[in-house]
């Protein structure tokens, strides 16, 4: 399975402590391929120095590139998709680009692609993931 994981999703599950960290927990496991590009990663980067620190951030930004569930995708179109916040647009054009299962998101200026019929992206929650997750083995 496949997924791009908005910087919220991160942020709300990376803590050991959160409710939320079985999504983290099974990425770690390899049971599902995190796509992403290089403003992606940038993104994650940026949001974990602002909330928690700059050694979290190198910590977990280092990390991904270690990891073999890692996707990088070159996104080549962009396609302006979102407007309320054009900076979104960066995940769903990797979620094009890589031709992912899900977009897992709960900023709610995604809502906006449930009206799009081409290109369809799969949205998902944060806790439809997590139940997704839960079903499998």
């Amino acid at each position: 399975m496949k997924v791009v994981l908005d910087t919220n999703i991160i942020l709300g599950s990376i803590s050991p402590f959160s409710k939320y960290r079985l999504v983290m927990d099974r990425f770690e496991k390899g049971d599902y391929i995190l796509c992403l590009s290089t403003d992606i990663m940038l993104e994650y980067e940026e949001k974990l120095v602002e909330n928690f620190n700059p050694a979290v951030a190198e910590l977990f930004t280092g990390g991904l590139l270690l990891k073999k569930n890692v996707e990088f995708t070159k996104v080549f179109f962009n396609w302006r998709l979102i407007y309320p916040d054009m900076d979104d647009n960066k995940f769903v054009d990797c979620a094009i680009a890589a031709n992912v299962h899900y977009l897992v998101t709960n900023d709610r200026d995604y809502n906006v692609l449930k009206n799009i019929e081409f290109p369809k992206i799969t949205m998902l929650k944060m806790e439809e993931f997590m139940e997704l997750l839960e079903q499998m083995p």
